[in-house]
């Protein structure tokens, strides 16, 4: 059950960059960047850096955590939550707070990158860890 508390933490991450997302866009329109109708179809003009940026971070908050909350899940159903798989799934969050710290902030690739691959490699880990736990599990 304790695997809850890191699937929230990655929730709270999405909402948060969610509310600075809305508010970006509402300053572009309100300063006159973008003009409010390109919201509509997101065509006929460029979205200024920071909300474009924003929306780019928010997307891929929905691409690789889906599979961290899979993974979490499954553990959740299997009952397979020893203290090493915490570990991993705040290992995993806290990578994934630093990625989007550095891409929301001075956006150093060469930091942004490590902790994107870093939170990759967690995420494998999440997962051999479930299938070996089930795979020993299954053989007993």
């Amino acid at each position: 059950m304790q695997l809850v508390y890191p699937m929230f933490a990655m929730v709270v991450l999405t909402f948060v960059v969610l509310v600075r997302l809305f508010r970006a866009r509402v300053k572009a329109v309100r300063e006159g960047q973008v003009p409010v109708g390109y919201f509509r179809i997101y065509q006929g003009a460029l979205e200024p850096e920071a909300a474009a940026t924003l929306s780019r971070h928010f997307s891929n908050l929905f691409e690789a955590p889906t599979l961290f909350y899979v993974v979490c899940l499954a553990d959740l159903v299997l009952e397979h939550t020893p203290p090493f798989t915490l570990v991993l799934a705040w290992g995993y969050v806290c990578c994934r707070v630093a990625h989007a710290v550095i891409h929301l902030g001075r956006n150093s690739l060469r930091w942004r990158i490590g902790a994107y691959f870093t939170s990759w490699v967690i995420l494998i880990a999440l997962w051999v860890n479930l299938v070996l736990a089930s795979y020993f599990h299954g053989s007993g």
